[in-house]
């Protein structure tokens, strides 16, 4: 006896079943193409960019956000924030001078570099001058006692010793003058502002030279810096300034703009400094413990010597 037509009717799936089916995979579909799309994007932005863009943004975003905790909860905790990325960027650099044959030790310049920042925190800049002085004096007699202990170490003495001089001033001193500032009254609204102002140099710079670059600022130091990339920076940093001196820091949008130019100039410096210093190493980056930036000294390259100019701006407009 044949089977009945109804029998046969629901041996298959139901046609809602069929039209579910073909809607989930409609959808797979899309977003599987809208994924290749997004990475295949995101490959040609890394490419450009140099980097892995994303992961830089929100390194960024996660290192503002601590600052900015820090700056404006207590001047100790702030100390502890500075502190921790001046170690950090210390070892880097002393790490890097290592590689070249230096003999300067690491836990030894962590130390000297804390006391200078610890100066300048209990003491204010006369501290933080006497904290250099010690400093440097410490990084001699260190060296002096390698030398004396190993003959090994006597070729490199005077090497060593400027090597050392420059790494306490231009890390633990320069950062200093953000503890220094931040400790006046209304000085973290200085610090918070110069810091604003930088990032927008460097990001402006950055942009604009990878949109429209195309006259080499420094092709010797930084191939990868424009004159393009120099102009949209000022002119970031002229529209900061100028909105936090009338805001914020009560000078006048005229005086802010000129600390915006101050500051232009010296995170150009600082940033082109530490091009030379790579460039003399032989190296990329510093480090790769911040992805997407390098190490902590290419991201306080423009920083450092931009507080130096906040608290000279500090002491002649506030």
């Amino acid at each position: 006896m044949s089977p009945s037509s109804e029998d046969h009717k629901t041996t298959g799936p139901s046609e809602p079943i069929k039209r579910l089916e073909q809607a989930i995979g409609d959808i797979e579909a899309t977003y599987q193409e809208w994924e290749n799309q997004v990475k295949e994007a995101s490959a040609k932005i890394d490419e450009r960019a140099g980097r892995p863009l994303w992961q830089a943004i929100l390194v960024g975003l996660a290192l503002g956000g601590v600052f900015l905790a820090s700056l404006l909860f207590t001047k100790l905790l702030f100390f502890v924030f500075i502190a921790t990325l001046v170690s950090l960027a210390v070892i880097e650099l002393v790490t890097a001078l290592q590689e070249k044959g230096s003999r300067l030790p690491r836990v030894w310049m962590v130390l000297v570099s804390l006391a200078v920042l610890a100066s300048g925190y209990l003491f204010g800049a006369d501290g933080m001058l006497l904290g250099l002085f010690i400093a440097i004096v410490a990084v001699f007699v260190g060296r002096l006692v390698d030398s004396a202990l190993n003959a090994s170490a006597r070729p490199t003495f005077l090497r060593d010793i400027q090597g050392g001089i420059f790494v306490v001033v231009y890390v633990p001193f320069l950062a200093s003058f953000a503890i220094v500032t931040q400790s006046a009254s209304g000085g973290q609204w200085w610090v918070l502002a110069s810091v604003v102002i930088v990032v927008a140099v460097d990001t402006a710079a950055y942009a604009t030279g990878l949109a429209i670059g195309r006259h080499k600022l420094a092709p010797q130091i930084s191939p990868a810096k424009t004159c393009e990339g120099l102009g949209g920076a000022t002119v970031a940093a002229l529209i900061a300034g100028a909105a936090f001196g009338q805001f914020l820091l009560g000078i006048g949008w005229l005086q802010g703009m000129v600390f915006a130019l101050l500051l232009v100039g010296s995170a150009t410096m600082g940033d082109l400094v530490e091009s030379l210093i790579k460039r003399d190493l032989g190296i990329k980056d510093m480090s790769s413990l911040l992805p997407g930036h390098g190490g902590f000294m290419d991201r306080l390259d423009s920083l450092l010597p931009s507080m130096a100019v906040v608290y000279i701006a500090y002491q002649l407009f506030a």
